[in-house]
């Protein structure tokens, strides 16, 4: 690819021209791109293919993107700029011919209890203001409907300005919302079980305590409570007064004064709901997250029934439907009650929220309801939400970015995923497409292929052009795009089964299915059709059970793979033990850090209202630990040099006689075996792409005790030439006695299960029941379901 030259203007206008009708990039070198230079057409839909890792991600979002955004943002003042994210300008020496850019990517939406698919869309908004202006009886505003705005009155002071002179004057104020007081606004109502807190039979000083980190002699827990004077200490719980017990559990924040030290007291229950209940569970560590779901158990509000809302909010109806009720539908019959309501006072606040459920149904998520907690949603499923604001926007000429759109959809919904892509394009939009699965990759109009290979072996533009001149091409992709995994002449025969018996989670109708254990097993349905609901929400639980969700890796730019894993630890001690020093010398985030950037390798200075940059550390030189600590050696290398070797090469480096760590060994093969061995040990998190990110989760389960593997959609990120090694990695697992159970839309993997359960026969209410059972062989033979008309079409039958 030849790499474009800057040019001036004035003596080159073909250049103005061109800017109308490409994107031009030239030299970009974000995280593995090598000097990358690309032309792009707009208003054309370009397809960005490659291997997991190859780069992909760094020229669409950390490039173009993010360059048209911080565009857009130095257009605001300084002051408006202070309020907003600041944004670094991408490593690239020239990006012309930008537009604005939307991102609509696979982030999850948050897990705010507060947050719906109605909040997150406006969908709700405009469902308020119908009920304030229909709703029989008549009670208020728009927010006397939101369950957001509680009830509040009160008086206060106003600065108002009368004369020239400044005054202040008291104003009653009477706010009027929609919260259920109770639960306020949540719905639900949390309970604990305090035999989970502490052994009654035994007293304070014997340790009572049963909550994790509480230790006996910890001066800001346990002492607190022993030394308060509000309990006897040395009485058993079961014991205490009406008045201690009170004390214990409820009493309201009071300084108290312990070994001379002021301190705050508070009853244990409001405690453990602040240290506990007001964090990410997401966030939480495996052991912390483990005794919350023990001691914590959420029940639906008995104020609200769980609507959110308070009485005055639900008494409220237009045709004997109230906003609560409204909510709940699923969204394509919410769509057809709103379409029969006709009240011309109204008219276009009923056509923009038809227009709004309309396109909840072509974008395939008609299936849900504007009640959903926002927080439930798979990527998938998140990333068409926001969709829905797009769809209907009068705006051209603006860029389009999408992150693998095909993720969590049935192969019947990609067609309707393609048509509105297409239809964005049509409006004069440039559309950016990061895509594995064939059949979108399909339609583009201009195909960007990036490697060769992954990490450090790809960020270079392998191909540019159309479809079919990718298909011919010499590259991974090319060889891969027509791609069939064959029927299996022979499957496993199942050594037992989990029984599952009237299963009504969610959509299910009293579903009973036995799921075949020792083999292959591929829940597959449209999306919508019940298919988590089956294996996360009505699945026997087990001990014996690994979960590999789609719920995000967590991590700052601290978290890497060595640190993820727990490969760090046996590393560590192997250095202290070869050295005679101690392990927290080899952490950057502890002892051996370097004192300058306090083991983060590099100095980050803030600019004020500019972008705030990045510079490597002068006195470590980006390495993150303390001069005197790389002096120590372990197999000829520094701890340093370590973190910079790629899994690959680390795992020969650890199995060598004279560097044998068995631990970190075991792990570096584990990532090996998902496709990983291109990372390096010390590689930030926040680089990783969402397909590495999956992977790095399968593989700290695989040392797991558990007999029985549940995996969400494991092809998510992965290229073609990755889902054959993924295969060969679930045929290990099944081969090594475990029982494998995949939910997935992927043709490839449904043709390589030994047993499918196919749910459906559509989504939402018109799913929710097993419509076939049986090998992937019957299964195309068949031909009944959506599924197996398309697996056929697959395979070639």
């Amino acid at each position: 690819m030849s790499r474009g030259k800057k040019s001036d203007t004035a003596s080159e206008p073909t250049h103005i021209a061109d800017s109308h009708d490409r994107i031009r990039v030239v030299g970009a070198r974000v995280n593995n791109l090598k000097d990358v230079s690309v032309e792009l057409p707009k208003r054309r839909l370009t397809v960005f293919t490659g291997v997991s890792g190859s780069g992909k991600s760094s020229l669409v979002f950390s490039t173009i993107a993010a360059e048209s955004q911080r565009l857009i943002n130095e257009t605001y003042s300084a002051f408006i700029q202070g309020f907003m994210p600041t944004l670094a300008r991408p490593e690239v020496d020239v990006l012309d011919g930008l537009t604005t850019a939307i991102i609509v990517d696979q982030q999850r939406m948050g897990a705010d209890p507060r947050s719906t698919v109605g909040t997150a869309t406006d969908a709700n908004a405009m469902l308020r203001i119908l009920f304030s202006r229909l709703g029989d009886p008549h009670i208020g505003s728009p927010q006397a409907y939101s369950f957001n705005v509680a009830s509040i009155s009160g008086a206060g002071a106003v600065n108002l300005e009368r004369g020239g002179r400044k005054i202040k004057e008291r104003r009653d104020f009477n706010i009027i919302g929609g919260m259920c007081p109770r639960c306020e606004g949540r719905g639900t109502i949390n309970d604990i079980d305090l035999s989970e807190l502490y052994d009654d039979s035994k007293s304070i000083s014997e340790g009572a305590f049963t909550i994790p980190g509480w230790k006996s002699d910890s001066f800001w827990t346990v002492r607190l409570y022993a030394e308060s004077g509000f309990v006897d200490p040395d009485k058993p719980i079961a014991k205490f007064t009406k008045r201690q017990l009170n004390d214990f559990l409820y009493k309201e924040p009071t300084k108290v004064k312990v070994d001379g030290v002021n301190l705050t007291y508070e009853g244990l229950i409001p405690k453990i709901q602040k240290s506990f209940l007001s964090k990410d569970r997401e966030g939480m560590q495996p052991h912390i997250r483990a005794f919350v779901d023990r001691a914590v158990t959420f029940i639906t509000c008995p104020d609200c029934d769980g609507t959110r809302l308070n009485e005055a909010a639900r008494s409220s109806t237009i045709d004997k439907i109230n906003i609560a009720e409204a909510c709940s539908m699923q969204i394509s019959d919410l769509a057809e009650w709103v379409r029969g309501l006709n009240e011309p006072s109204v008219a276009p606040l009923l056509t923009t929220l038809q227009n709004t459920l309309d396109s909840f149904v072509a974008i395939g998520l008609g299936y849900l309801s504007l009640e959903r907690p926002s927080g439930t949603l798979s990527g998938g499923e998140a990333q068409r939400v926001k969709m829905i604001r797009h769809l209907g926007s009068s705006l051209t000429d603006t860029t389009y970015v999408f992150d693998e759109p095909s993720i969590g959809l049935h192969p019947h919904d990609i067609q309707r995923m393609n048509e509105l892509l297409i239809q964005l394009r049509d409006k004069g939009n440039t559309v950016l497409v990061v895509e594995h699965k064939p059949e979108m990759i399909a339609i583009a109009d201009h195909v960007v292929d990036i490697g060769p290979g992954a990490g450090s072996e790809g960020g270079t533009i392998c191909f540019e052009g159309s479809v079919e001149d990718l298909r011919s091409s010499e590259t991974v992709t090319g060889h891969h795009l027509d791609d069939r995994v064959s029927l299996k002449d022979e499957v496993r025969s199942a050594d037992g089964r989990l029984e599952i018996r009237g299963a009504d989670t969610h959509n299910l109708k009293n579903v009973d299915v036995d799921i075949p254990l020792g083999v292959l097993c591929v829940v597959t349905g449209v999306a919508g059709s019940g298919k988590s609901s089956l294996i996360h929400g009505s699945m026997p639980k087990s001990a014996d059970v690994v979960y590999v969700d789609q719920a995000p890796v967590r991590g700052s730019r601290r978290s890497n793979p060595a640190t993820y894993t727990s490969m760090l630890d046996p590393i560590r001690k192997a250095f202290a033990k070869a050295n005679g020093v101690k392990p927290g010398l080899f952490s950057a985030n502890s002892e051996g850090a370097c004192p300058n950037c306090k083991g983060a390798g590099v100095i980050y200075t803030d600019l004020g209202m500019m972008a705030g940059i990045d510079v490597p550390c002068e006195v470590c030189e980006g390495k993150g630990f303390q001069a005197s600590v790389l002096e120590y050696h372990f197999g000829g290398r520094d701890i340093s040099e370590v973190l910079k070797m790629s899994v690959a090469q680390a795992q020969e480096f650890f199995a060598d006689d004279d560097s044998r760590v068995p631990a970190a060994h075991k792990i570096l093969t584990h990532l090996t075996d998902v496709g990983l061995g291109y990372l390096s040990l010390g590689q930030p998190l926040t680089t990783l792409s969402g397909g590495e990110r999956q992977r790095l989760k399968l593989a700290t389960h695989m040392s797991d005790k558990g007999g029985v593997y549940v995996l969400d959609e494991p092809t998510t990120g992965l290229h073609l030439a990755d889902v054959e090694q993924l295969l060969k990695l679930l045929d290990r697992l099944v081969d090594a006695g475990k029982s494998v159970i995949v939910i997935e839309h992927h043709q490839a993997v449904m043709a390589h299960a030994d047993w499918i359960i196919d749910l459906g026969p559509g989504a939402g209410h018109d799913g929710g029941e097993v419509v076939f059972e049986g090998t992937p062989a019957d299964l195309v033979a068949d031909h009944s379901t959506l599924t197996g008309r398309h697996l056929a079409e697959y395979v070639g039958r």
